[in-house]
């Protein structure tokens, strides 16, 4: 299994997540909101503008994805990073 990076920030992580059709929608305070399109369903998830983002949330967030994307959470850490 990959290790998650423990020292991703949200622009990283934003601009990694872009190769999969995720695109920032807006921003409130210090969080971002992104959307992608590509499964015929819109996927939601927000970043917090951190560097970096804290190891639990940055789990949380490649959780998400890689249900979406169809695929494990290790293939998407490979992968991105």
């Amino acid at each position: 299994m990959s290790k998650i990076p423990r020292n991703i920030g949200a622009k990283e992580l934003i601009r990694l997540l872009k190769n999969y059709g995720y695109h920032e929608v807006r921003q409130k305070g210090s969080h971002i909101r992104l959307e992608s399109v590509d499964k015929k369903k819109i996927h939601k998830i927000t970043i917090p503008e951190h560097n970096p983002i804290k190891i639990g949330t940055l789990n949380n967030i490649l959780d998400s994805v890689a249900v979406y994307l169809g695929m494990t959470k290790s293939e998407l850490v490979q992968k991105l990073f």
